[in-house]
């Protein structure tokens, strides 16, 4: 839905750095060579040894319990007992106070009780399910705007890619419904398509619609897909995509529309030069419409949008050129600039939000409010002359921000998209925050000795059965929960962790002269606002590390000879791999622990020791009856276990049902092969140039979109964040499997 890429984790049409239909995205998820060498144990006992005797004591750590932001702001869990699948926007319908509807991707429209915090249930107002195209990723139900005289005619609007089952293109339809007598049921069959126009690709659809002051209905429509724009569609003006388009609620073209009756010009036009234009809003003030156009490669931006304007791309990203930051932009191009952009750092994918002119929140009041579907940052900025003045961090919104919009009194929602979940801009009673963060790994409490990395006795050491790929990096592990806390063990499903749980991964590295450098700790701790990861820089002698506000890159010369670039994730990046659908914490799992670990004092299976210590707030049995990875580095082990366990561990945090990843893609190793998605099917956004394309091709790796994207270091690689040198071992086992039939 929100891609940025050549396909999202970025959604960058739905969010994630979304990018492609093959995202083997491990970025922040990390993984590398060979594990820093553990205490050598002594002699395994036997059998009836395990792991640890006891569960050990988590000595005290310095982490708040809440968001680290301080304000007049707190981000709340509204209707707590209410969640929608796959929730997309949030709206409210003239004439009717008591109501609010969410649209799911799925194509239902759900309508529940906005007046009642305790409400239980939600019903079904308009059901299209059967005529919506929806793989999970960024197609599907997209959009809802209300008639501005719905209260009296019915009329409502909505955004969606339909079926197609006659061998046509994929398509974007902008239809109208009417309700019933009953106003909290639509007629499915009341449909009447108004505007319908071809997408070459299955992502970049944009999706918002809305009614302007002017009573036209406004249609976000996005480039089309792929990456980089292909087509050229964005400064195409005899095409629909790339666009914000302007209609009349009957479907015909309006008079005014800036390019009516110009030669190989669509008459629908209002602006156009746009990529993805997710969200859009306008402010009920001033009548601005304000969108948020998601970026490609660095920048996201947020436009305000006007009549017959040309926004730059494919030409231009954000303030720059486009393809690179330095490529210049052609002189006299009048491109209209963006009235505020950030980049990579900061997210990935942006989602456009609204200007706050609700009452509950003074300090807000005029302001543009937008987040981030990666990172979940919402920032609100102040117009100056039209332009924003710089963005405050105004707090974090959870699990995949889809959408924010106001109610009839302006107060802010907005929809989790991986959580089903709303939330609610809530006044901050008494203003300030938490404790803050500490600055140093020193000031945490997770090591006794950070020179010498003595872990707190409390840290559980683990070690994942397949590594996760981190440019040849060497790592350890730890994790921790609260004293008296358990974790719920759900089997192959992710755990479930107390609030306060920690993991921890230290990243080190040989340089060329034969120095073990110490890189960096990343720390993910699960506060009150969910899972939040940190990034500790170390320092040169090793001595102790800095906590990191933005990303960081450092060249190295490492064993070998060779040089290359390291990178060092922002939060944002942390939060775009560790996503909700792969329950956040991606290392401590069922079928990652279930393998031998060298603990002091001796060897075992990990989920045997856990269970042992009562780390679970059940007895889970014998680890042999649930699901184990393997290492993919084994030879002995079978190719296609060693495959699937790779492809698990570096991709299915995004690439799984609900994941952020804008396909249908499925790479977790309990899912049935024939089931994944992956043989024989056609790429979605891009071939590469590869002949006869496939996602997998059986028996052909050099037909392989998997494989060509797993080898490249350009806009189309896999993984798409914070990766800088191929898996060449990754690569080979990839394409053995596929050359022997990826069975």
């Amino acid at each position: 839905m929100r891609s940025n890429g050549t396909g999202i984790a970025a959604a960058r049409g739905i969010g994630l750095m979304l990018i492609g239909s093959a995202l083997l995205l491990a970025g922040c998820g990390g993984g590398g060579a060979e594990p820093l060498p553990a205490p050598a144990p002594p002699p395994n006992p036997g059998p009836t040894g395990f792991g640890l005797d006891t569960r050990p004591s988590l000595g005290a750590l310095a982490f708040p319990s809440g968001s680290v932001q301080s304000g007049d702001v707190r981000i709340a869990r509204a209707f707590p007992n209410l969640t929608f699948p796959s929730p997309l926007y949030f709206a409210v319908a003239p004439g009717n106070r008591q109501h609010g509807f969410v649209v799911s991707q799925n194509g239902v429209i759900r309508v529940f009780d906005l007046t009642n915090p305790a409400a239980t249930t939600s019903s079904v107002f308009l059901d299209i399910d059967a005529r919506v195209t929806n793989d999970g990723g960024e197609l599907g139900l997209l959009g809802l705007a209300f008639d501005p005289d719905y209260a009296s005619n019915g009329y409502f609007y909505v955004n969606y890619n339909p079926i197609t089952t006659d061998g046509s293109p994929l398509r974007t339809h902008i239809s109208r419904f009417r309700v019933t007598s009953n106003p909290l049921v639509a007629d499915p069959a009341s449909e009447t398509v108004l505007l319908r126009y071809n997408q070459p690709f299955a992502n970049h659809n944009g999706g918002w619609l809305g009614f302007g002051p002017d009573r036209k209905l406004y249609i976000a429509s996005g480039d089309g897909g792929a990456g980089g724009d292909p087509q050229g569609n964005g400064q195409n003006r005899n095409t629909l995509l790339g666009k914000m388009l302007r209609i009349n609620p009957d479907g015909s073209i309006p008079a005014d529309n800036p390019f009516v009756g110009q030669a190989n010009t669509r008459g629908e036009i209002w602006a156009y030069g746009l990529r993805n234009p997710f969200r859009g809003s306008f402010d009920v003030a001033t009548g601005n419409l304000w969108v948020g156009d998601v970026g490609q490669n660095i920048y996201e931006e947020i436009d305000v949008i006007t009549r017959g304007g040309n926004y730059g791309w494919a030409t231009r990203e954000g303030l720059h050129g486009y393809p690179t930051a330095s490529t210049p932009i052609p002189p006299g191009s009048n491109f209209i600039e963006p009235v505020l952009e950030y980049d990579h750092n900061a997210g990935c994918s942006v989602t456009g939000g609204t200007v706050y002119r609700g009452g509950a929140i003074p300090s807000l009041a005029g302001t543009y409010l937008y987040t981030d579907f990666c990172s979940g940052t919402l920032w609100s900025a102040t117009p100056t002359d039209g332009r924003p003045a710089t963005a405050t961090v105004v707090g974090t919104i959870p699990a995949g921000p889809s959408s924010v919009a106001p109610d009839h009194d302006g107060e802010l929602y907005a929809t989790g998209l991986f959580d089903g979940a709303l939330y609610r801009l809530l006044p901050n009673v008494g203003g300030g925050g938490s404790a803050p963060f500490p600055q140093r790994l020193s000031q945490t409490g997770l090591f006794t000795n950070t020179a010498t990395m003595t872990p707190n006795p409390g840290l559980i050491e683990y070690q994942p059965a397949a590594e996760f790929w981190s440019d040849g990096t060497r790592k350890r592990r730890w994790f921790g929960i609260p004293n008296g806390t358990q974790v719920t063990f759900r089997g192959n499903a992710p755990w479930t962790f107390p609030p306060g749980s920690v993991t921890v991964k230290h990243f080190e590295i040989t340089l060329a002269n034969g120095q073990n450098r110490r890189l960096e700790t990343r720390v993910f701790v699960n506060q009150s606002n969910g899972w939040q990861g940190y990034t500790y820089r170390w320092n040169a002698d090793g001595s102790d590390a800095d906590l990191l506000s933005t990303s960081a890159t450092e060249t190295l010369t490492v064993a070998g000879g060779g040089t290359q670039l390291y990178e060092y994730p922002s939060r944002a990046a942390c939060a775009t791999c560790h996503s909700a659908a792969a329950g956040f914490v991606l290392g401590v799992s069922t079928a990652q622990l279930n393998s031998v670990f060298a603990y002091p004092p001796r060897s075992d299976n990990q989920l045997r020791t856990l269970n042992h210590i009562n780390l679970f707030t059940a007895d889970i049995g014998n680890a042999s009856q649930y699901p184990a990875l393997v290492d993919p580095a084994n030879a002995s082990l079978s190719l296609t276990a060693r495959a699937r366990s790779y492809l698990d561990t570096n991709c299915a945090q995004c690439h799984q049902p609900n994941g952020p990843a804008p396909s249908n893609i499925d790479f977790r190793a309990s899912t049935p092969i024939a089931s994944t998605n992956l043989l024989g099917i056609s790429p979605q956004n891009g071939d590469l140039g590869l002949a006869n394309a496939r996602r997998i091709a059986p028996g052909r790796k050099e037909s392989s979109v998997v494989w060509e994207r797993m080898r490249r270091l350009d806009d189309n690689r896999m993984p798409p964040l914070a990766s800088h040198v191929v898996d060449a071992a990754g690569v080979t086992l990839i394409g053995q499997w596929i050359d022997a039939g990826a069975n």
